[in-house]
């Protein structure tokens, strides 16, 4: 059973970890300051600094968690061996991601954009091997014609980009969206639509 100590540190890194996700999306990490992440938490800033001893740490256990999530979010591609299932809840889960978590995918692509610098040595493993994995998948698809033929890193690019559309030009889909942000009922038909669209570039 934790102990009152340990609760309040989970709770403070917690608050911490979205406040500087939110901050770094807005301001990338140059523009963003442990006071604007401080001020963000509600928190001390001395805080911010007992629990992350500098800016670039604190941005380093940001991604780490983008990253261990992102994996997570994943692994429902491995759950079903049939195509329309697995690209079907594959497609739902990356939507859900970008509709829940948009400031955690602005950090990850200004990252990207930037060089990749804290998260290149991850790009050449674990997400190298992760897609390695799934061209195998979808090539074995293929060959079992329960797909039509298909660049299967061309196809897994074109979901990341759909998907992620929604997260990282959120504002864009706004102002083009009458100035509001799409309602739940607006985005579960969107969802189905990118759906849709993913199934038919499969021939499904």
């Amino acid at each position: 059973m934790k102990d009152q100590k340990e609760i309040i540190r989970e709770t403070n890194e917690l608050k911490i970890l979205e406040a500087a996700e939110l901050v770094f999306a807005q301001f990338g990490f140059k523009g963003a300051t442990t006071d604007k992440i401080a001020k963000q938490a509600e928190l001390p800033k001395a805080n911010i600094h007992y629990y992350y001893k500098t800016k670039a740490n604190l941005y380093q256990c940001v991604l780490t968690r983008i990253l261990k999530e992102w994996i997570e979010a994943a692994e429902v591609f491995d759950d079903y061996d049939e195509p329309k299932m697995a690209l079907t809840k594959y497609v739902e889960s990356k939507m859900n991601y970008s509709r829940c978590r948009p400031y955690a995918s602005k950090v990850w692509a200004n990252e990207i954009i930037h060089g990749a610098p804290v998260v290149g040595a991850f790009l050449e493993t674990t997400l190298k091997k992760w897609l390695e994995d799934r061209v195998e998948i979808i090539k074995g698809w293929i060959a079992s014609n329960k797909i039509r033929k298909i660049d299967p890193t061309a196809f897994i690019y074109m979901i990341w980009s759909v998907t992620q559309h929604y997260a990282d030009f959120e504002k864009q889909i706004e102002i083009l969206n009458k100035g509001k942000g799409y309602s739940d009922e607006e985005f579960k038909l969107m969802t189905e639509q990118v759906t849709q669209f993913v199934l038919a570039g499969a021939g499904l």
